[in-house]
């Protein structure tokens, strides 16, 4: 799935010895930990090793004297009384593993003592058991399940939070990641996530006029005020006006020269309220995968390319986009894999120059070559892999020359993934490829036109999110990163109409390794030869019928 490219780089390395300690791909936890509510789920979610682990290295970041204080994800409606499948913040469950909502973790720099018990350095406050509602929705851990499964040192109910006795005013620096705004208050419980908030703020004297889009100013002030002061420029005046109207801000904006930038830099205000270091030590943290996140970003990874194999063995020009998601969707859930990383794209001829094309509703596929851009999500963690395939089975001399281009800058982009390399090298690899290439063929003329047809960068971390935390800074081993060149050239284009509704985008899921590189999901078919041999076989599927509906 794209993410397109930022105009400025917005993650601040962290110093690498800070997690020399502990953070990399050979943590010894076992993965297998049974963690339920209930009887008979799967037994390969991550370990509680793991997450206190990842809690430990978190607390090793934080400054001196101060607390991080995490919520979990609102519910979120759908419609009416009905609510969207509840999906946990990916940092939250990073940290924890819990997967329900209506809690908050406090994690302390240095011991404390709450309600009672001394020593804590780790307290998560959770939804308490209630029969009722469980009824209806489903079971929940609750305090003794939470500290049976997932063994945090404290741990209460929620209800708790809102009386913890937490000496917030005693701390140098309270951190935290942007609060949620949009979160329903339900009148019936007094300890949900809005209350949870709502205390939060009271009770840690948070300002009402708290803004975190001024400390993503201030750090990228300090981090490019003055090699990248032209586009830092332009791009604070853009990110609205409590950034614009802020003093630290307006003096910056002011300075002309380098002398008055860096005095301007230098006067930055102090605040007890940080969002910035939590959002750097989770990059940090997050965009190095361990061997237990490995096994299940690798199943994920396995499970959509197994789904792309027997969709190009059953596609038939007669099939409807919606139903080859369905076919990609089904095998996943049928591997185990709870859900999809994102919407699945699916779209045929002009339909797949559409970027995050998820309509998917084009009834026949016909001839036109369909893009599916599908990623199975197992235990939190997704893939993303993108085929792009000619539904009669063989493509057409134009198609293949599109499509043989863009698999020429995916191999360049390829090798460009090494240890060390730019994150954005294989990026610069694979456009360079594309640009020459269209040139060749007449498509375009100068190289700086190629961003009509190519207009998204090819790199991405994968991981808790398909679009995954990370620095951005040079790449490393353990990262696991997209490589997906593309080229789109909708109807209308100014080009020969040979090449109109052709949309070609090949991705794959790449570890960086301590040599170079695994392709993930090359189980998939990538080459012409390849593709077009699946096509050629028996599927599974070719005998599953339904009745036809009158």
């Amino acid at each position: 799935m794209l993410q397109l490219l930022p105009t400025l780089a917005c993650r601040q390395l962290l110093p690498a010895l800070l997690f020399t300690s502990l953070l990399g791909t050979g943590m010894s936890a076992s993965a297998q930990a049974p963690r339920a509510a209930g009887p008979d789920r799967p037994a390969d979610f991550l370990a509680p090793a793991f997450h206190k682990q990842r809690r430990e290295l978190v607390r090793q970041a934080l400054s001196p004297g101060s607390v991080a204080v995490l919520f979990a994800a609102p519910v979120r409606n759908r419609a009416n009384d009905v609510d969207f499948t509840y999906h946990q913040h990916p940092d939250f469950y990073y940290l924890t593993g819990y997967e329900e909502p209506e809690a908050v973790l406090v994690l302390f720099k240095e011991p404390q003592s709450i309600n009672g018990q001394a020593g804590v350095t780790e307290a998560l406050f959770v939804q308490p058991r209630d029969p009722k509602a469980e009824q209806w929705t489903g079971r929940r851990l609750g305090k003794e399940g939470v500290q049976q499964q997932l063994q945090l040192q404290y741990v209460a109910e929620n209800k708790n939070f809102l009386k913890s006795g937490i000496k917030w005013a005693g701390f140098s620096q309270v951190h935290f990641l942007p609060l949620p705004t949009d979160v329903r208050n339900d009148a019936q419980d007094p300890a949900d996530l809005y209350d949870l908030v709502a205390a939060f703020r009271e009770q840690a004297a948070i300002p009402s006029n708290f803004d975190p889009s001024l400390a993503q100013a201030y750090k990228l002030i300090q981090q490019y005020g003055l090699a990248g002061a032209d586009r830092l420029q332009a791009y604070l005046t853009g990110m609205g006006s409590a950034v614009v109207q802020d003093p630290y801000v307006q003096a910056y904006l002011a300075a002309k020269t380098e002398a008055q930038r860096k005095k301007a830099i230098a006067d930055k205000p102090s605040s007890r309220f940080d969002t910035a270091l939590l959002d750097e030590t989770l990059d940090r943290l997050r965009e190095v995968k361990t061997t237990e996140e490995l096994a299940l970003l690798r199943r994920a990874v396995r499970i959509s390319a197994v789904g792309q194999q027997e969709v190009m063995k059953h596609l038939r020009p007669d099939m409807g986009e919606m139903e080859v998601q369905g076919l990609h969707e089904y095998i996943y859930k049928k591997y185990g894999a709870e859900f999809e990383g994102y919407p699945s794209i699916v779209g045929a001829g002009n339909n797949g120059c559409i970027l995050h094309y998820t309509q998917n509703d084009k009834p026949q596929v016909k001839n036109d070559l369909l893009l599916m851009d599908c990623g199975a999500e197992y235990h939190g963690y997704t893939a993303d892999v993108t085929r792009t395939i000619p539904p009669s089975g063989k493509f057409s001399p134009a198609q293949r020359q599109i499509y043989e281009l863009v698999l020429a800058a995916q191999e360049a982009g390829f090798a460009a993934c090494k240890p060390g390399a730019e994150f954005q090298a294989p990026n610069a690899a694979a456009q360079q490829v594309v640009a020459q290439g269209l040139i060749k063929l007449g498509i375009i003329t100068k190289s700086d036109e190629a961003r009509r047809y190519f207009p998204h960068g090819t790199s991405h971390y994968l991981g808790l999110d398909v679009h995954d935390r990370g620095s951005n800074g040079a790449l490393t081993a353990g990262n696991v990163i997209t490589v997906e060149p593309g080229i789109y050239i909708p109807e209308g284009s100014p080009c020969d109409k040979k090449w109109w509704n052709i949309g070609v985008r090949i991705e794959d899921d790449i570890l960086i390794t301590a040599n170079g590189y695994e392709n993930l999901s090359r189980e998939a078919p990538r080459t012409v030869a390849e593709v077009e041999a699946m096509m050629a076989k028996t599927s599974v599927l070719d005998n599953f019928k339904l009745p036809d509906l009158r």
